[in-house]
Formats: structure tokens, C-alpha cells, sequence
């Protein structure tokens, strides 16, 4: 375990930099097309540029409330409301947040204590299991099934037990592109039944969704929503994932503690962009049509690799596509994804990297949230490999 000067131990000894990180590093230095690190490469709406530029100059540069602009809060609840039929209060019951990752640190602070369980379903965004160990809780991983990347829920009921105190869930899922379902919902609903279990919600990528499939938020289902923290994501929605605004919605007994960690982790955010979105938020295409938009990207970087040796898995939800590579490598997918940045030009991110203890099944993660002509030369590559 590493040590420092006054004798400080890591509080983490097994994590180094993140590879979302470490690819885009490499694809810097070969040159190489990104479509590992999941951000867009073209611009977010001028429209929402110019609000916030507005309200810059109006000279709304100062602190926000602590839990978030009031305006911001109405209107994220009427959206919520309005998309799943949960009725939050927008004084009480939403926080706006400094991006999801904040939001799903502050809602694991708030619940866990030295010795809690914390099941999770991995492959899993990276963020979860450091956020429990800081906490000084316990991670229980359950995985996903293949191919469609599904949960197991007699598997769930086998691992829960009077230390469990939260389940982490994330739908539309990082990095597969799966999707919950209402009957897996359902089946979470009675799991809980007459436990002090919360539910953390990673609905990050709750509007790209496809094939005319609905998002099945926890917000849809009252006695999830009465036990649950429901976490997403301005940057995901919008094209901004650099300006980190996101929020949170719980019930007011969980919001209330939430709020009291929120406050000591970054008091409160942005106070422009908080003006500006609760101005483009009033405008309900700008992003009812994110899944469409992101199917588009999705069908034409399928139709471009089809010709490849890669095999497409399913991607249901999220701006990524999982390829397949065992017909082409035997490589182990770290050293696979690395070779194809410094060979081929082209960056992915190994999807072993998202299980705590590397499955390595040949499958590495692509992001499809890039302009046409950008995956037309990663296609182009892929192609010939």
C-alpha cells in the first residue's frame, strides 16, 4: 500500500488513473481516432451557448442556492412529471449537482457506513465501487448476462442481507448499451419490499434510447421511487459534458440528508449554465429527440463496420456500441485496444477494465457520439483490420 510524508496511506491502493484517461492520452500522442472517452466531437446548440452567454452578461455570476436555481428545480420537476408521472417537489426533493458523478457520490455518502453492502452489477461504471470503498462500505458485484447484458435477480435475492443497504442500478447501461425493463423493475420493487434498502438510479442516458423501446425510470414506479435516488445528466442530454451539471431527485426524508453532504462537497453550481437550462429545458424537443438523433449515429457506424470482422452486440440505449473481436485477436483486450490505437489509429476502451476482477470476453467499447464523417474513418479502419 502506498505511503506519504506523516504517514498517510492511500485510501484507494488498487486505483490509478481512469482508462477513459489513459486511451484518450494515447490516442493523443498516436494520433488516433477517439471513440473510447464518451463526449460528443460537435458542438451543443448555439441556442443554449447564447443563453448562457445572456445570462453572463446580465451579471448572474454569483452563487446559486445551495440546492439549486429555483427555476432549474421547477422545471426539472414539470419534465420528470411529465416523462414518468412522479410528482417531486421542486423546493424539497431536487439538487442540482456539479455533473452525475458528484450526485452518485454524495447519494452513496449519504447512505453508507463502515460495513455497509453495496450490490452492484458490473461491468460497471467506474465510479461506483470507489465512491463505496471511501465510505468505508462493501461492494457486492453480481454480472450482467450476456449477450444482452441482463440481470439475474434470483442471483440478487441470494446476495442480500441485513448489511445490504443499497443497490446501485444504471439504465440506459455504461458501457453496454442494455436496458431495464419494467419487469425488471418489478421484480426490484419486490426484492426491496419491507427492507431500509435504497436504490441508486444512474438514469444518466434516460432520453438516448431506441428502437422505440421507453425508458423505465425508477420515477415510473412508486415504491421504488419512495426508496430511491434518481441521478442524471445535463451533459449527456445536451452536448456538454465538459460544463458537469446534472441533478438529483429522492423523496424529501432522503433529499434532506443528501442535501447535507451536497453542501460540504461543492455548496452549489454554475450559476449561468443553472439560468440558461432552465430556459432551454421549456422547450421539450430539445430533448424528446436525443434518442432518434442517436440512433441515426448508431445505425450508420453499424451499417459501415458490417463488412468488418467484429461482431456487433446489441446497444439498446447510450451513445456506444460493444464489438466483438475474438474472430480477429486472441489478445487479451487491454493489450487488443492499445495495439489498435498505436497500429490501426483507431481508440476504443477494453470492457474488462469495468469488472472488478477483469473478464476478459473480447469485447471492446465504442463511442458513436462523433460527427459523420468521423465515424466514416474509424469505419473505414475498422474495416480493414
Amino acid at each position: 500500500m502506498p505511503h506519504y510524508p506523516g504517514g498517510i496511506t492511500s485510501k484507494l491502493p488498487r486505483v490509478g488513473t481512469t482508462i477513459f484517461t489513459v486511451m484518450s492520452k494515447l490516442a493523443a500522442e498516436h494520433n488516433a481516432i477517439n471513440l473510447g472517452q464518451g463526449f460528443p466531437d460537435f458542438m451543443c446548440s448555439e441556442d443554449l451557448v447564447e443563453l448562457v452567454n445572456k445570462y453572463m452578461m446580465k451579471g448572474f455570476n454569483q452563487y446559486a442556492p445551495m440546492p439549486g436555481l429555483m427555476a432549474l428545480r421547477e422545471i426539472i420537476a414539470e419534465k420528470t412529471e411529465d416523462l414518468y408521472t412522479c410528482k417531486y417537489d421542486p423546493e424539497t426533493e431536487i439538487t442540482v449537482t456539479a455533473g452525475a458523478t458528484q450526485a452518485i457520490y454524495t447519494a452513496i455518502a449519504t447512505v453508507i457506513r463502515e460495513g455497509d453492502e453495496v450490490i452492484i452489477f458490473e461491468p460497471a461504471y467506474d465510479c461506483y465501487e470507489p465512491a463505496i470503498e471511501l465510505c468505508g462500505g462493501k461492494t457486492i458485484y453480481l454480472q450482467l448476462k450476456a449477450p444482452n447484458y441482463t440481470i439475474d435477480w434470483n442471483e440478487v435475492q441470494k446476495v442480500i442481507s441485513q448489511r445490504t443497504k443499497m443497490i446501485i442500478i444504471n439504465t440506459p447501461h455504461n458501457p453496454t448499451g442494455s436496458i431495464m425493463t419494467a419487469s425488471d423493475m418489478l421484480k426490484l420493487e419486490k426484492l426491496t419490499k419491507n427492507t431500509d434498502i435504497v436504490i441508486l438510479s444512474d438514469e444518466v442516458y434516460e432520453h438516448i434510447i431506441f428502437d422505440g423501446y421507453e425508458h423505465q425510470s425508477v420515477a415510473r414506479f412508486p415504491k421504488l421511487a419512495e426508496r430511491s435516488f434518481i441521478v442524471s445528466s445535463f451533459g449527456k442530454t445536451f452536448h456538454t459534458t465538459g460544463w458537469k451539471v446534472g441533478y438529483c431527485c429522492a423523496p424529501k426524508n432522503l433529499m434532506t440528508e443528501f442535501r447535507k453532504v451536497h453542501q460540504f462537497l461543492v455548496f452549489t453550481v454554475n450559476t449561468p449554465i443553472q439560468h440558461a437550462l432552465a430556459e432551454f429545458l421549456k422547450k421539450k424537443s430539445n430533448y424528446t429527440k436525443l434518442g432518434s438523433f442517436y440512433q441515426k449515429k448508431r445505425d450508420h457506424f453499424s451499417k459501415l463496420i458490417r463488412g468488418s470482422r467484429f461482431e456487433q452486440l446489441p446497444s439498446f440505449g447510450t451513445y456506444f456500441q460493444l464489438l466483438k473481436y475474438d474472430d480477429i485477436s486472441k489478445e487479451k483486450d487491454t493489450d487488443y485496444a492499445v495495439r489498435l490505437i498505436k497500429e490501426a489509429g483507431v481508440a476504443s476502451v477494453p470492457v474488462s477494465v469495468f469488472y472488478h476482477k477483469p473478464q476478459d470476453n473480447k469485447v471492446l467499447r465504442f463511442c458513436f457520439a462523433k460527427k459523420e464523417e468521423t465515424l466514416e474513418r474509424a469505419a473505414e479502419i475498422l474495416n480493414k483490420v
